[in-house]
């Protein structure tokens, strides 16, 4: 049974930073890119950032680049998602996410996903 558990997310200050993890397990995910995306009430999911399994190449939304950096640990079958200088606007629920093809940006190409993890940013 694939299995992608987030952890990490949790009420914090703007300016300040939290590192989302996702454990993955069930199988492998080389090859496969992983995924954060995010839902805030009443808006539509949206992509935040995605890294490829084995190759080092990232991806991410131009609202969270320079603040949000993606990351993964091969090993321990764990993606992170490390969030600086956090904004309120930041708030939502985050999910993990894998997917083995097509454009890195849709949640439909996305075949596995976590429960999700909330992040509140108060002002």
């Amino acid at each position: 049974q694939v299995q992608l558990v987030e952890s990490g997310g949790g009420l914090v200050q703007a300016g300040g930073s939290l590192r989302l993890s996702c454990a993955a397990s069930g199988r492998t995910f080389s090859g496969y890119r992983m995924g954060w995306f995010r839902q805030a009430p009443g808006k539509e999911r949206e992509f935040v950032a995605a890294k490829t399994w084995r190759v080092e190449i990232t991806y991410y939304a131009d609202s969270v680049k320079g603040r949000f950096t993606i990351s993964r640990d091969n090993a321990k079958n764990t993606v992170y998602l490390q969030m600086n200088s956090l904004k309120p606007e930041d708030t939502a629920v985050y999910f993990c996410a894998a997917a083995s093809t097509g454009n890195y940006q849709l949640a439909s190409v996305y075949a596995y996903w976590g429960q999700g993890t909330q992040v509140t940013v108060s002002s």
